[in-house]
């Protein structure tokens, strides 16, 4: 298949990575040339413009920081739908993959168009953080019909362990905005945690610990409390994109007319740690607004400062929802 990848930042690099290191042949685009040359050193090649490459591609994949991003990209007079429209045609439809965290409704609104000029949209965000994205073990969701996925599951199998078709086109998008609410909640409420362990004298290694092996215990404290106890705080998520998906959950719950209650007050945590740090700061800085009211430091000796991912990369796999499509 010929690979054509737009927006090749922290996680979008890392995933054409892993579609290189499994053979495939991939074109990169991105407004960062530093970026576009990493990864023409390992064997991609430059696409002239989103509409070029989509002309030529089996698959488009879209990987950009915002839903205005991504609709500049797709509907620009050389965007990825005029592509799509003016490809070469007598074979199967171009699928356009959209792998960022966005808004199931503005995914669909964009399916449509690219479902008018020929083309079968899905939409495939990621989860498991930048190290795992390294590595091709990220988990990825997807939605979009069933044969779009199976013709695009050999290259999502490239990039991720755990594949999960989750229905319509928007579904995985619905999907991944609750999951990282999830992430950022737990990751809120750990700042919490630590904070209060240290002002009641607890040594934080052995916190650290007791989180671990107990019910308290997620994949969030496993991995970001690390590097919120080394200090770096370094998990290739910033503060603004934390605000933009707590706000996109926000608005979804609201949408469906459910009256939340720790969303919104998750959601001025988190734009209140955006406005005091800025928005380019990580994420797990947030920890910073009670250890500045506090007085206190959190950091401990012996965890890593970035977060890494020991688990060896395999082929990916499709997960089956028991009661949906089988147990897998």
């Amino acid at each position: 298949m010929n690979i054509g990848f737009i927006g090749i930042g922290n996680v979008g690099g890392k995933l054409a990575g892993s579609i290189l290191r499994n053979g495939f042949k991939l074109g990169v685009f991105d407004l960062d040339p530093g970026a576009v040359r990493a990864l023409v050193e390992k064997g991609a090649t430059i696409g002239e413009s989103p509409a070029a490459m989509a002309r030529n591609a089996d698959m488009i994949i879209t990987c950009l920081p915002s839903p205005a991003a991504c609709a500049e990209v797709m509907e620009g007079a050389d965007g990825v739908i005029a592509g799509i429209a003016g490809g070469s045609g007598g074979g199967a439809p171009a699928i356009w993959a959209e792998m960022s965290t966005t808004d199931e409704a503005e995914v669909r609104r964009l399916g449509a168009l690219v479902t008018k000029a020929g083309g079968a949209p899905m939409d495939c965000p990621v989860s498991g953080g930048c190290h795992r994205a390294a590595s091709g073990n990220i988990s990825i969701f997807a939605g979009g019909e069933r044969e779009t996925f199976e013709c695009a599951l050999p290259v999502l199998r490239a990039m991720g362990r755990r594949i999960l078709h989750t229905g319509a086109l928007g579904s995985a998008s619905i999907l991944k905005v609750v999951t990282n609410y999830l992430a950022t909640a737990n990751l809120a409420a750990l700042c919490e945690a630590l904070v209060t362990a240290k002002m009641c004298g607890m040594d934080l290694n052995t916190t650290y610990e007791a989180i671990r092996i107990s019910s308290g215990n997620s994949f969030v404290h496993e991995t970001e409390s690390q590097v919120l106890l080394n200090g770096s705080r370094d998990i290739n998520f910033t503060l603004d994109l934390a605000a933009k998906d707590a706000g996109l959950f926000q608005a979804l719950a609201e949408r469906a007319d459910v009256p939340l209650e720790i969303s919104p007050l998750l959601l001025a945590i988190v734009r209140d740690g955006r406005e005091r740090y800025g928005a380019r700061e990580w994420s797990p800085n947030l920890v910073r607004r009670l250890e500045d009211k506090c007085g206190v430091d959190i950091r401990a000796p012996g965890f890593p400062a970035q977060m890494v991912d020991d688990e060896p990369e395999a082929p990916g796999y499709e997960v089956k929802p028991a009661g949906v499509h089988g147990q897998g």
